[in-house]
């Protein structure tokens, strides 16, 4: 039996046309990215897609530039031939684009020389990358996750960007696309439309921003579909901490080679800015760094059930002042009395 749960958002049938950026890091060929293309076009949205030439998995927020066209094996799924220029356009739809760059800089190369050819004068309102093929749950993966770096990029651009990362993580060409609802690209790409009507709706992009400078959100959707016992399943909010992992290296006893295993660090689950409760029930401030467990709105434990888990982050990586000043203060009297200047 399919899990059906209401969504947490409440859509509403008018949303606001925005022009959109379209990117990933699996490739402008993927089966996600194409479903997605599609299902944002169906609301209304101007999309413009420029995606990585080839598989970029994994390259967070790297930024390569390339210095050759196209080499040998060609674009992925054989969508580029060998020998094809360093970007290029589809032939049968002048808005899709690929770039043999890492998403990073296939990001700022959409934003900086394509877009304007395309949107003209207008802004880019929003940056959607993504469904990645596979979850990118908790800090540390943010750092790795060539879909998350290409947000966080556009973020620092002053961009509002979303990320978003699917649980079905077959790697797959849009040519095996079955058109049916239930593929899980067209399932994932139907998450990615209604949570962009959800932020954009009532919103007049012409006069405020979607996000606020310096934000952007990451959405991990879980594994859903006919193969699977959930279905439509319902966004919640999260934080990018608690029950996430990292890597932890142990020695295999039969070979002697280290391998690596998830560990639920202390340090990465340490909740420092993120708001503990759910926004929905939250009365007051937080003013202590709490230590989260699996049974906290953490996006890891959140997207393994059968909810897409929404999480909002800052491009701002200093520590809260509460925490900065007793530390600043510390060095400065230290250095002040052992006379270290």
């Amino acid at each position: 039996m399919w899990k059906n749960v209401a969504p947490l958002f409440t859509l509403l049938s008018c949303s606001a046309a925005l022009n959109v950026l379209l990117t990933n890091d699996d490739s402008w060929a993927s089966a996600n990215i194409r479903a997605t293309y599609t299902a944002l076009k169906a609301d209304g949205h101007d999309v413009l897609l420029v995606g990585p030439a080839v598989q970029q998995s994994g390259k967070g927020g790297t930024f390569v530039l390339p210095t050759t066209d196209i080499v040998a094996p060609g674009g992925e799924f054989a969508s580029i031939p060998v020998g094809a220029p360093f970007f290029g356009q589809d032939s049968q739809n002048p808005n899709l684009f690929y770039f043999n760059g890492t998403p990073a800089a296939t990001v700022v190369f959409g934003i900086d020389i394509v877009a304007p050819k395309h949107f003209g004068s207008s802004p880019i309102d929003l940056v959607v990358s993504g469904p990645n093929e596979g979850q990118n749950n908790g800090p540390f993966l943010y750092t790795l996750s060539g879909t998350i770096g290409a947000t966080y990029t556009a973020v620092e651009r002053g961009i509002p960007a979303i990320a978003l990362s699917a649980g079905n993580s077959t790697h797959r060409s849009f040519t095996t696309n079955t058109n049916e609802t239930s593929d899980p690209a067209n399932l994932a790409a139907k998450v990615v439309a209604d949570l962009v009507r959800a932020l954009s709706d009532k919103v007049n992009v012409t006069q405020e921003r979607l996000l606020p400078l310096g934000i952007g959100l990451t959405v991990n959707i879980p594994t859903f579909g006919p193969d699977s016992n959930c279905s439509a399943p319902p966004f919640t909010f999260t934080r990018l901490t608690g029950g996430a992992t990292v890597n932890q290296i142990t020695l295999d006893p039969n070979t002697g080679f280290p391998v690596s295993n998830d560990l639920e660090a202390r340090g990465i689950n340490a909740n420092i800015n993120g708001i503990r409760e759910d926004p929905g029930t939250s009365t007051g401030v937080i003013t202590e760094i709490c230590l989260l467990t699996k049974e906290d709105t953490g996006e890891t434990p959140t997207s393994a059930e059968c909810e897409t888990a929404v999480s909002i982050f800052a491009v701002d990586y200093d520590a809260p002042e509460r925490i900065a000043r007793p530390i600043q203060k510390r060095i400065r009297t230290n250095i002040r009395s052992n006379h270290l200047l």
